[in-house]
């Protein structure tokens, strides 16, 4: 891992961005990792764009400012492609991952013929087959930790089982379809030539 990993997440409201920031920022310190993850948006509302964002370091983090220049992005809902540039800023050294079923000549045009990686995941299908409803933060969570090499995948979902026992504690049947879509997550990911 670089010695700092900084991450934009794209979403809207009620998606479950911000969650999955927090939740991969709490893995990634009981990984023993430096870490910050913050959300940014404005008036809260279900559907409203939102943004949130991730450092991740072997060393203690000094910067305390909103992400300009990510390593990676997040893109948990494709129609932002539409209406943000959620390339912004993004290096080409680093990677760009959509919940999204569109082709690749559709994403090029859409992220300005971004140079980097960019990866894809289908989140809909993995959280409707896992969980049986549609909650694209879960596979996007995994997504990010599989491409970024964050920590391994062994690690991860250790990790998240424990959070997930904390989290749902009142709600337990809820923890196997969770890390059922970890799991399918960390194996459906398309790297897009």
């Amino acid at each position: 891992m670089n010695d700092l990993i900084e991450i934009r997440w794209h979403g809207r409201g009620g998606q479950g961005a911000k969650t999955a920031s927090l939740l991969l920022a709490d893995a990634a310190f009981n990984t023993g990792k430096y870490i910050q993850g913050f959300p940014e948006y404005g008036p809260e509302r279900m559907g409203a764009p939102i943004t949130a964002y991730n450092r991740i370091s072997n060393t203690p983090i000094t910067v305390h400012s909103n992400i300009y220049e990510p390593d990676y992005v997040v893109v948990v809902d494709d129609t932002l492609l539409e209406s943000v540039d959620v390339t912004a800023g993004l290096k080409d050294t680093g990677a760009i991952i959509i919940n999204t079923t569109q082709d690749k000549d559709y994403l090029k045009t859409k992220l300005k013929n971004y140079k980097g990686n960019i990866f894809t995941i289908d989140a809909r299908k993995i959280s409707i087959e896992a969980l049986g409803k549609y909650f694209p933060n879960t596979p996007m969570l995994a997504a990010i930790v599989k491409v970024s090499g964050i920590m391994t995948d062994e690690e991860f979902l250790e990790d998240m089982k424990g959070s997930f026992k904390h989290k749902f504690a009142k709600k337990p049947e809820v923890i196997e379809g969770n890390m059922k879509a970890l799991e399918l997550a960390l194996q459906n990911i398309n790297k897009i030539d």
